[in-house]
C-alpha cells in the first residue's frame, strides 16, 4: 500500500487529483490510501512520517508550499514531494527540499501518471520487491534488487540473479508488469533488464552484469531514455 497526501487548498483541484490516483490504481494494479488536506499546517501538524508520496499545491493558505516542504523535509528525510504550481519558475526552488518533481496546473492525467509512475519506480527502486519464482522442486523467493534480468528461453523464464542462474516454467506476462516499478524495462523479445546493473550501451549491445545482450532498434530508444531518467532520478 503506498500512501499518498494531497495538499491543495482548492477542492475541485484536490478532488481532481484524487481522482487521477483513483484512475492510476484501476489502470495498473497498484493500491493507494489517499488524504487530502486543505490546509499545510493540519497536514504538518503531529506528522509522524507515514506517507510516501505527496503532492504539495505550493500556492496556499496561512503557509506556502516551499515553507511547508522546508518543514516536511526537516521532520522526514525519506517522503518524495512533488509540487504542483501555476508557475514554473518557483519549481526551480524545489532543490532545497530535494522535490522529485513538479506539475504545472493545469494537471492533465496523462501528466499526472507519469510523474506518479516515476515517483513509484524512484521509491520501488529503494524498496525492492520480492518475486515468487516457480521451479520444478516448488518455489524460490528473488528479491528484485539482486536480479540482473529474466531470459526468456523456449517459452520458459531464465532468472540471472547474482547469486547465480534460476530456471522457471512460468509466463513473463505474470511478473513484467511488477517489476516495470521497480526499475526493469523490457529491451527485446528475449530480455527484461534491470536497469540497475546496466554497465555500459554500445550501440545495440547493452552490458548487463558480466553478459552482453542485444537490445532491438525498435525499443532502443525509449531504453535510453528509461536509462537516463534512471541515473538522473537517483538511482539508489
Amino acid at each position: 500500500m503506498i500512501n499518498i497526501a494531497i495538499i491543495e487548498d482548492e477542492k475541485d483541484e484536490s478532488d481532481k487529483l484524487a481522482s487521477y490516483v483513483r484512475a492510476f490504481s484501476e489502470a495498473n494494479g497498484v493500491d493507494f490510501n489517499v488524504k487530502q488536506y486543505a490546509n499545510p499546517i493540519t497536514f504538518l501538524t503531529n506528522y509522524s512520517g507515514n506517507f510516501d508520496i505527496v503532492f504539495m499545491d505550493i500556492e496556499l493558505p496561512d503557509m506556502d508550499g516551499m515553507t511547508a516542504a522546508h518543514k516536511l523535509r526537516a521532520a522526514d528525510s525519506d517522503v518524495d514531494i512533488i509540487f504542483v504550481t501555476n508557475m514554473a519558475r518557483y519549481a526551480v526552488k524545489g532543490y532545497e527540499v530535494e522535490a522529485l518533481d513538479f506539475i504545472v496546473k493545469p494537471v492533465t492525467y496523462l501528466g499526472f501518471g507519469l510523474k506518479l509512475k516515476r515517483a513509484l519506480s524512484r521509491r520501488c527502486r529503494r524498496d525492492g520487491t520480492k518475486i515468487v519464482v516457480k521451479t520444478t522442486e516448488g518455489q524460490e523467493c528473488v528479491s528484485s534488487s539482486e536480479l540482473m534480468y529474466v531470459e526468456i528461453l523456449n517459452h520458459n523464464l531464465i532468472y540471472h540473479t547474482v547469486r547465480g542462474n534460476i530456471r522457471s516454467y512460468d509466463q513473463l506476462k505474470r511478473i513484467e508488469d511488477p517489476l516495470l516499478l521497480h526499475g526493469f524495462m523490457r529491451i527485446s523479445r528475449c530480455y527484461l533488464v534491470n536497469l540497475r546493473f546496466v554497465r555500459s550501451v554500445r550501440g545495440c549491445d547493452v552490458r548487463v552484469g558480466d553478459d552482453t545482450l542485444q537490445i532491438s532498434r525498435q525499443r532502443r530508444s525509449e531504453f535510453m531514455r528509461a536509462l537516463a531518467d534512471y541515473l538522473g532520478g537517483g538511482a539508489e
